[in-house]
């Protein structure tokens, strides 16, 4: 009996192909290290949602038909607003939010996934900016995916440095094999539901701690080092209390996450035109971190994964950690909606079995009395 599906096939997919020990992710034909760094982020829409690369002109009519769909409906800024006015955190407003989405369409696959990777972007910065006492920004269809998305945060058109670090961060992270949220989205979409409503469970999936990721304590260890020569003591003191260091170690990554490569060489070129000084820190605290963790536990194979990085990139292009996660997710609704698609293609109703462990051969008549 295999406990939670672990290294059980469910199911065949073309998307993408993880390899934990030889350090490997694959995008639907392409290494992570080639296409995230290279790739605009509607090119890589275009290929998990088609199969292939768009020629110039199909890029050209994508990236239009994804920027004509950004708009949400007022009611869902509605309840985005009661949501702010109680607190509610992040990840939930938005998975109420895209919930609604479906309310007044024709359901079609393709169409949902469409509007549901558009609309995203423009539901996380709105709820964003009315949680901080702001208006929402109106949208601009004239900047690409990513470009709007850092727009409606803010306000201000960002710089091409800034927009290539969040596409390349978004890329990298568009999916990543049968994680816990993708094998929701695939169980919703096999019982023939629709693509919203798969989409709206891989949020709750993704609300989950032992699947959303810690890349905000992360950054807190480099924070609470703050300069190198600080980072072997409280190292070593985390290690002596059996803490934990985020940022470290993978269940399916036997070697180094290769996401955290890529996330690693963006963020270094975003810093370059930023305060250096927090990169230069991140990777004295990798290293020694790295070496620590091989003096402690040579029997484990504990290395640097995307947490890490992604937390430096993030907090580089001026992020909370509140919006980490949901900023994932604006990367991994592409993948739930291509998988979505896939799974309605193959037709197959994904049904398990489960080992009963539980008593046998009880009576009702044996039940206590019931007081009447």
């Amino acid at each position: 009996m295999t406990e939670g599906l672990e290294g059980v096939v469910a199911v065949s997919t073309r998307l993408s192909h993880v390899d934990g020990q030889a350090g490997q992710l694959i995008l639907a034909g392409y290494a992570v290290e080639d296409l995230a760094p290279n790739a605009s982020f509607e090119e890589v829409a275009y290929l998990l949602l088609h199969g292939r690369l768009p020629q110039p002109p199909e890029r050209i009519a994508f990236a239009q038909d994804l920027a004509a769909r950004r708009e949400i409906p007022h009611v869902v800024t509605g309840v985005l607003r009661e949501a702010a006015a109680v607190k509610v955190p992040v990840i939930d407003a938005i998975r109420m939010a895209a919930s609604m989405l479906s309310l007044g369409r024709r359901e079609d696959p393709l169409e949902d996934a469409m509007t549901a990777i558009s609309s995203l972007p423009t539901i996380v910065a709105a709820y964003r900016r009315i949680c901080s006492g702001e208006e929402p920004i109106p949208i601009r269809s004239d900047l690409s995916h990513v470009a709007n998305y850092l727009h409606q945060l803010s306000g201000v058109e960002p710089s091409p440095e800034r927009v290539r670090a969040m596409e390349t961060y978004l890329n990298t992270v568009c999916d990543h094999g049968l994680n816990a949220s993708t094998f929701t989205a695939r169980v919703i979409v096999s019982t023939r539901s629709d693509v919203i409503s798969a989409i709206t469970g891989a949020l709750g999936a993704l609300k989950g701690p032992l699947h959303g990721g810690a890349p905000g304590p992360a950054l807190d260890m480099v924070f609470e080092i703050g300069t190198p020569e600080r980072a072997e003591a409280l190292i070593r003191a985390r290690l002596d209390r059996g803490e934990r260091l985020m940022g470290f170690g993978h269940r399916i990554y036997r070697v180094r996450d290769p996401r955290a490569d890529v996330l690693a060489q963006a963020a270094e070129r975003l810093y370059t035109s930023e305060d250096r000084s927090l990169y230069d820190l991140a990777r004295k605290v990798e290293v020694t971190a790295l070496r620590l963790l091989r003096e402690r536990k040579p029997d484990r194979q504990l290395d640097t994964n995307v947490e890490f990085y992604t937390a430096l990139l993030l907090h580089g292009l001026g992020f909370p950690a509140e919006l980490f996660t949901p900023t994932f997710a604006i990367g991994r609704i592409l993948g739930w909606s291509a998988h979505c698609l896939e799974q309605l293609r193959e037709g197959k109703l994904i049904r398990p079995q489960s080992a009963y462990i539980g008593p046998t051969g009880l009576h009702y008549e044996d039940a206590p009395a019931r007081v009447t």
